[in-house]
């Protein structure tokens, strides 16, 4: 406690000292309180607030964070949470402390986002405006969580756009067997489409697989790595979740199919990529399979929707389909339950059988 009176102005003077983020000794003070009294009651205020907030930039902050997180992180992840902090946030709240980020300021920003148009006047969708809030409050709770942030004004907002992107689209088998007719003018589109739909992996578990990943005698393609490019490199990753480590059992036909594919495969070593094709190659060559075979285009990922969308129709539980294709069955349960058969009617009759069996 330091308040001093000043006898020119007959005015009280404070002088307050504290310890930064970075551990350093700071003083500072303020003048023209009327009495001793406002002078302590502003001081105890301030030092309240400093004990608490963050005296540092958003800007420094982010470094902090970046430390923290990045190698917790996998790298193509980092990519896109870095692209959005140095494109989205730095931008906006770069300069500002972190003590001082108000909840009015977030919501001017994301109403900078939601009415952003790009040179064609497209908007962000909904699900992109989520992540870029998503991505901001994570910073905020980080410095709540482990630098004494006091509140995270992004969670006293609210969310910016919703989880739920386009609307699921996916193939059915005849109009899958149109378009794999399609791909038999070129053998590597035909299989990796074949190993795709029928085995429901993603994009990045195919083009990473090696021939040690396929056992033909027990018929089953194992599942435990993902390939991306970043920045003109091949990354070889752990898949995208834990469960996402699986054996998938192959049909037969798919079995004989990719024993005589990999015979084609000159020189290749036991862990050499199959698939030394690209993202772009992929989705080229479903827009030719779609407008040649005459079906609607979807994306490389709804293959994935359509394998799980036939195994339903083929009458296989949540859980079993969880298991094959590397997902929580509450997700299958929750993301594909319109696509599941009602059991209502038989759920009525079958209590109107046990009412009846019970003399009631």
């Amino acid at each position: 406690m330091a308040a001093y009176k000043e006898s020119e102005t007959n005015t009280w003077r404070v002088i307050y000292r504290y310890t930064d983020w970075m551990g350093e000794r700071k003083q500072t003070s303020k003048r023209g309180f009327p009495t001793k009294r406002e002078a302590l009651a502003w001081e105890r205020e301030q030092l309240q607030k400093v004990k608490a907030d963050l005296d540092m930039t958003f800007e420094s902050f982010v470094q902090t964070y970046t430390a923290d997180r990045q190698s917790r992180i996998k790298e193509n992840t980092w990519e896109t949470k870095e692209h959005i902090i140095r494109t989205k946030l730095l931008p906006y709240f770069g300069k500002r402390k972190m003590c001082e980020i108000q909840p009015k300021e977030i919501i001017a920003w994301q109403n900078e986002m939601i009415n952003h148009r790009d040179e064609k006047g497209n908007t962000y969708s909904p699900v992109y405006l989520k992540t870029l809030h998503n991505q901001l409050s994570a910073i905020f709770n980080h410095a709540v969580k482990y630098y004494g942030l006091h509140v995270n004004p992004a969670a006293k907002v609210g969310n910016m756009g919703k989880a739920k992107s386009k609307e699921m689209l996916f193939w059915t088998k005849d109009e899958y067997q149109k378009f794999s007719d399609v791909m038999m003018d070129k053998p590597i589109s035909f299989y990796v489409f074949e190993v795709l739909y029928w085995c429901g992996i993603r994009e990045g578990e195919l083009l990473a697989l090696t021939p040690t990943d396929f056992d033909f005698e027990r018929k089953t393609l194992t599942i435990n790595k993902s390939y991306q490019r970043l920045k003109g490199r091949d990354v070889i990753t752990t898949p995208k979740t834990p469960k996402s480590n699986r054996a998938i059992k192959m049909p037969q036909f798919l079995c004989d199919e990719m024993k005589d594919f990999l015979k084609t495969l000159y020189g290749i070593a036991p862990t050499d990529r199959i698939f030394t094709i690209t993202k772009h190659y992929l989705h080229h060559e479903m827009d030719r399979g779609a407008k040649e075979a005459g079906i609607k285009r979807i994306r490389i990922h709804d293959i994935r929707h359509s394998h799980i969308s036939l195994l339903i129709d083929m009458g296989f539980s949540a859980i079993a389909i969880a298991d094959r294709i590397g997902h929580e069955s509450i997700d299958i349960t929750y993301n594909y339950a319109h696509l599941f058969p009602s059991r209502q009617t038989e759920m009525a009759d079958r209590l109107d059988a046990e009412r009846t069996e019970g003399g009631f």
